[in-house]
């Protein structure tokens, strides 16, 4: 028997004054977050919720999140954490899809109203038997009629709870992902799934007690739950909480928090680096306190690596994972040495392969598919008999990334499926935007690509053919696709053409638009900066 939640109950047992998160001014031990853990599983368990029912949760990296998280745990429950940039439409599909039983939803701001996002979208979903809100003040009401709180869910539950034992192949977490085709899919993720990654991330940085991290990644992705989250609760480390990602709030935590362990996206390490007010912080007493950073979510570019290491004398792990692999599969670690370009070597107990069309391994330094398998490896994907069958050919998950290894072993990504972007860490499905900016009532047909970006690495642009008679803009269909779609898939750059160009078939050629694109300079509407 298994229960991720193991990971906060034994540092709860072992470390119970030691503080466990740090949120501005607010500072909660282990001992605290458990207790508000075994309320929320209490209460949970209190309004009909069994073992394997799914909980949807959208929250930021705020204190509420591991509680929510280890709570829905605790009551044997399945955590579907999702993006706190959807959309009404976006969490609509959410909670039908995975089939959740119950929604908490933070209540959010004025520019980022998830709870009305989020209620609009329970009132369309009558399988969610259930929805509370999670309100800035802790002791504050709900501010939506007829849907209660938070604090109305655990009030009055006691701090201790008998933990739902579950099994090591239950399923913990359900990730949501696109892969790269079609409307996402629920990566369903087991305990021992999670558990052994959060050990082996734990294990790769040498995380003790003493550490420090900052969180500025989005605990609702598999990279900042498990890697840091789950590895920071298992390892007894502090966390330090940050919402979203500021340059110089980060430059600000790092110096005041004496952060020792630091995990971004590339773009977040250029930023910092290119942020000008960092030398109002003392970077010497930073780079004295910064020991180990961590890359992952996109092909960290080298002379930003070299930079960011001799400004901090700092060593930058570089790995390579997925949401169906936990998320890490491979990684460089200390005790080995680092190739600048390379995602590493495989995690222990993971395999990776480089192969053809016909599961022969290629060559050294030949391209290929990237095969994994291992107890990192995914139970399936939630209600996908098809996609499990085309994911899992031969026994190996197909990553659908094109890759080589060399000689000592080191495995280097050189392509992703074509199709996928990946802006600022985010993957990107083209066809979900596709089918989005095709309700428009004025699109007739939309082709999404990627373009490069300085900053996120990769833009959205969209060509859109207008229907027939009908007059659009860019701006007119940039305003609108940011209405609909989270911020991070909307496209910032639209172009109205008459045709697109396709193949005998009808296929649009998307290999001719990113060619054009890449070689032609991309023009925004101001106001989109």
């Amino acid at each position: 028997m298994l229960n991720l939640a193991t990971v906060l109950e034994t540092s709860a047992r072992d470390h119970p004054t030691k503080t466990a998160v740090v949120f501005r001014d607010i500072r909660l031990t282990f001992a605290q977050i458990n207790q508000l853990a075994c309320q929320v599983a209490s209460g949970l368990c209190a309004a009909g919720i069994r073992k394997g029912d799914k909980v949807a949760l959208t929250c930021p990296n705020i204190p509420y999140f591991p509680i929510l998280y280890y709570g829905i745990l605790k009551a044997g429950a399945v955590v579907v954490p999702l993006n706190v940039l959807f959309k009404r439409r976006e969490i609509t599909y959410h909670l039908t899809d995975s089939d959740a039983k119950a929604y908490l939803c933070f209540e959010g701001t004025e520019t980022l109203p998830m709870g009305e996002e989020g209620l609009a979208a329970f009132r369309e979903v009558p399988t969610c038997e259930h929805m509370w809100v999670i309100t800035k003040d802790p002791w504050g009401k709900s501010p939506f009629a007829g849907v209660p709180s938070l604090m109305e869910l655990t009030s009055d539950q006691p701090m201790t709870f008998d933990t739902v034992q579950t099994r090591t192949d239950d399923t913990a977490v359900i990730l949501y992902t696109s892969g790269t085709t079609g409307r996402p899919k629920g990566a369903e993720l087991t305990h021992a799934n999670l558990v052994l990654n959060a050990m082996i991330a734990r294990d790769l940085s040498k995380g003790t007690p003493e550490d420090i991290q900052l969180v500025v990644l989005p605990l609702f992705h598999s990279f900042g739950q498990s890697s840091q989250m789950n590895a920071g609760f298992l390892g007894s480390s502090t966390l330090v909480l940050l919402p979203r990602f500021a340059a110089e709030e980060v430059w600000r935590s790092f110096q005041d928090e004496n952060v020792t362990i630091f995990c971004g996206v590339p773009t977040m390490f250029w930023d910092l680096l290119n942020c000008p007010n960092s030398h109002k912080y003392d970077i010497e007493k930073i780079a004295k306190q910064l020991r180990i950073c961590v890359s992952g979510g996109a092909a960290m570019p080298v002379e930003v690596m070299r930079r960011f290491e001799e400004k901090f004398n700092v060593t930058i792990l570089e790995g390579y994972g997925l949401s169906e692999t936990s998320p890490t599969a491979t990684c460089h670690t200390l005790d080995i040495l680092r190739k600048p370009g390379s995602i590493g070597k495989p995690l222990w107990g993971v395999e990776v392969r480089v192969v053809d069309d016909d599961m022969k391994d290629v060559p050294l330094g030949q391209p290929g598919e990237v095969v994994i398998r291992g107890h990192n490896v995914m139970k399936g994907y939630y209600k996908r008999p098809e996609a499990n069958d085309e994911a899992f050919r031969g026994g190996w998950f197909h990553t659908g990334d094109v890759g080589k290894m060399d000689e000592d072993g080191y495995f280097y990504i050189v392509d992703r499926t074509k199709d996928m972007i990946i802006r600022g860490g985010f993957n990107v499905y083209p066809r979900e935007v596709e089918e989005v900016l095709m309700t428009h009532p004025r699109v007739s047909l939309a082709a999404v690509v990627g373009v490069p970006d300085e900053e996120y690495g990769e833009e959205v642009k969209a060509y859109i053919v207008p229907v027939p008679g009908a007059t659009l803009s860019p701006d007119e269909v940039i305003a609108w696709a940011k209405k609909e779609m989270a911020a991070y898939k909307y496209p910032r750059y639209v172009e109205i053409r008459h045709t697109l160009p396709m193949n005998a078939t009808g296929k649009i050629l998307k290999t001719e638009l990113r060619a054009e694109a890449r070689t032609t300079r991309q023009e925004a509407p101001t106001w989109q900066i």
